[in-house]
C-alpha cells in the first residue's frame, strides 16, 4: 500500500503564444517534439530540474514509483533523478499518464495533444506508457471537470500501485500547475466553496507530499468509493508539505492560481493555464532541449 505521495511541478519552460480566434499556436523556440504547445525547459528551468533532483536523491522515505504528465517539459524536469537514479542501478522507469497532464481551458478549437509514447522515447530513456484511464477532452476542460479528471486518474493510479506486487510505497507524480493545485485537493478531499481560492502552492520545480490521513473508528461502517469531495482520493491524505522551494537558488518562482485563469480567459479564450506568470529575462527563456546537452544552461545569466 501506498505510504507517501511527493508532487512536483516542472520547472521554467519556453514560452507560446495563442490566437484564441483561431486555436493557433506559435512559438520562437522550436518544441523538440514538434508541437508548439510542448516546449522544452528555458535554462533556467534546467538548473531548477537540477537541484529539484538533487532534493529528490535525499527523500526519506525514497522514491519507488514515479509518473508524470506525458509532456516534454514534465519530463525533462524528472531527468537528473532518474539519471542519478540509473547511474546508482535502481529503477528509472517512468510511467507517462495523460490523467494528470495540463488544463487547457474550455474553447472553440482543438488544444494540442501530447505528443505519443513513440516520439517521447526518441529523447527520453525507461519511458513507459501508463495503461489510459481518461484523456482531457480537446476543447478543454472546465475547472470543476479538471478536478475530476485528476482525482479519477488518482484514483486509478493508486488502485495500480496499491496491486503491483513489487509493493511501492512512495509515488512521485510530476505535473503542471493546475492539476498540481487539484492533486492536492483531490488527495485531501477539500474543495472550497471558492475554487480560486489559493490553498496548494503549486510554484515551479515545487515540491508537494502528502500522508494518508489516520484511520478514524468513529467513521469505520463508511465505505469508500470514487467520490473524493470531502473525502478524498483512496480514502484521504495529509498535506505535509506544500509547494516547498527551499531546495532552490532562486525559491518561490512562477506562482499560479485559478484567478489567474480566470483573468486570462476572458482576454484569451484557450491559452493554456500554466502559459501565466511573471515573463521570463532573455537569458532565462534560452531553450534547453535536453540537461545532458546544455552543461552550462544551469547557470543564470
Amino acid at each position: 500500500m501506498l505510504e507517501v505521495i511527493y508532487v512536483v511541478r516542472h520547472g521554467y519552460r519556453s514560452n507560446w503564444t495563442v490566437d484564441p480566434s483561431t486555436g493557433h499556436y506559435n512559438s520562437t523556440v522550436p518544441s523538440p517534439t514538434g508541437i508548439v504547445a510542448d516546449p522544452a525547459l528555458a535554462s533556467y528551468g534546467v538548473q531548477q530540474a537540477r537541484e529539484l533532483g538533487t532534493h529528490l536523491t535525499k527523500l526519506n522515505p525514497p522514491v519507488d514509483l514515479i509518473y508524470s504528465s506525458p509532456f516534454y517539459r514534465c519530463i525533462q524536469t524528472l531527468k537528473p533523478f532518474t539519471d542519478a537514479l540509473a547511474s546508482s542501478g535502481k529503477s528509472a522507469k517512468v510511467h507517462v499518464d495523460r490523467g494528470v497532464g495540463e488544463f487547457y481551458g474550455q474553447a472553440r478549437f482543438d488544444h494540442p495533444s501530447p505528443a505519443t509514447i513513440e516520439v517521447l522515447n526518441d529523447h527520453f530513456d525507461n519511458l513507459i506508457e501508463a495503461e489510459t484511464s481518461i484523456i482531457p477532452s480537446k476543447n478543454g476542460e472546465s475547472i470543476p471537470q479538471l478536478h475530476d479528471r485528476v482525482a479519477y486518474a488518482l484514483n486509478a493510479i493508486i488502485s495500480r500501485a496499491d496491486n503491483d506486487p513489487s509493493e511501492p510505497k512512495t509515488l512521485l507524480i510530476c505535473t503542471h500547475a493546475a492539476a498540481m493545485i487539484a492533486i492536492g485537493r483531490a488527495l485531501t478531499g477539500r474543495m472550497p466553496e471558492d475554487e480560486c481560492e489559493d490553498d496548494f502552492n503549486c510554484f515551479t520545480c515545487s515540491f508537494s507530499m502528502g500522508l494518508p490521513q489516520a484511520w478514524n473508528p468513529e467513521k469505520a461502517d463508511e465505505v469508500p468509493d470514487v467520490g473524493w469531495r470531502g473525502r478524498g482520493v483512496a480514502g484521504g491524505w495529509d498535506c505535509e508539505v506544500n509547494g516547498d522551494c527551499s531546495f532552490l537558488t532562486g525559491g518561490e518562482e512562477r506562482g499560479w492560481n485559478f484567478e489567474m485563469e480566470k483573468q486570462q480567459y476572458n482576454m484569451e479564450h484557450g491559452l493554456a493555464a500554466d502559459a501565466l506568470g511573471p515573463p521570463l529575462t532573455a537569458e532565462q527563456q534560452v531553450a534547453a532541449p535536453g540537461v545532458e546537452e546544455d552543461k552550462e544552461a544551469g547557470k543564470k545569466q
